[in-house]
């Protein structure tokens, strides 16, 4: 009695431990036959004001229903390559060109920035990179450079549209509060915010956003949380108790929000697997609020 109790603990020990963070893509994430097949290209950026002396590499995605004769919606990206990245986790692309297929989205051009770095002064040495100056930082910068320079840049070519219902912004980790602190910046021009395993913590002061959440008049920010139970505990917080006190705290104030609390790690993989139904809620009404 005693070995069959023992070794059915220790089975259904050994399923929790398989079970998490155990995500895979659905078939929204892949190209599928008949769907029309959007354009990803390549760029460089190394004329910033905001962070000078940066360089980046971004990428530019166009879907097949754009002709220019509409303004097109916008999507940014932190991180930009793990997200366009055709074998990534998330296949953004892939999404996209899937749910504007469907009608699900209106037609998005994305907008995948990788974040900065200063190049080497020295032959043999490696550049310095930006990333967490320019994404953990509470302050308006990153909103600078995204609406002064990067968007502009796009607003070259395509006809962009006005309307803050129209434009979203996404990142993981320091890149999710990166995508918060730009909408909560700049709600006059963000709506929408897609947070993966959001870096609530005090990297750079984060953890303070619940607290000013819950003291602050709201803003016109819809905000969709992923995190999971075996993300990060270090120095700087609790990654899964600091997306709890987000979403607590978003709760309390009435927010336009939608938390999704998996087991996963401080990856991608859960993201990714609620990826195309993340973006059929923050996009949900679009038919009705944008024009």
């Amino acid at each position: 009695m005693r070995f069959s109790l023992v070794l059915f603990l220790a089975l259904i020990t050994a399923s929790a431990v398989h079970a998490a963070d155990d995500y895979i893509l659905g078939p929204d994430s892949y190209p599928q036959p008949g769907v029309p097949k959007g354009e990803l290209a390549k760029h460089s950026f190394s004329d910033s004001k905001v962070f000078e002396g940066t360089v980046r590499d971004y990428w530019v995605y166009v879907p097949a229903q754009y002709d220019g004769s509409q303004p097109a919606c916008v999507m940014v990206f932190q991180d930009g390559w793990a997200y366009c990245n055709p074998n990534g986790q998330v296949r953004v692309t892939n999404v996209f060109d899937n749910l504007i297929h469907t009608g699900e989205m209106p037609v998005t051009i994305g907008l995948f920035i990788n974040p900065g770095e200063f190049p080497a002064k020295k032959e043999g040495q490696k550049p310095s990179r930006n990333r967490s100056f320019e994404y953990d930082t509470l302050s308006d910068d990153y909103a600078r450079f995204v609406i002064d320079e990067m968007l502009p840049l796009l607003a070259k070519d395509y006809k962009l549209t006005d309307q803050a219902e129209g434009r979203a912004i996404c990142g993981a980790s320091s890149g999710g509060i990166c995508a918060w602190t730009v909408a909560w910046e700049r709600p006059d021009y963000f709506h929408k915010v897609s947070s993966h395993i959001g870096s609530f913590t005090n990297i750079r002061g984060g953890h303070v956003y619940p607290a000013l959440i819950r003291k602050t008049e709201n803003k016109p920010i819809r905000i969709h949380l992923q995190d999971g139970s075996n993300d990060l505990d270090n120095e700087h917080g609790n990654w899964p108790l600091s997306n709890l006190q987000m979403a607590a705290a978003l709760k309390f104030k009435n927010y336009d929000y939608h938390f999704v609390y998996g087991d996963g790690a401080h990856n991608r993989k859960h993201s990714g697997a609620i990826f195309p139904d993340e973006m059929r809620w923050l996009w949900r009404d679009w038919k009705e609020t944008i024009k």
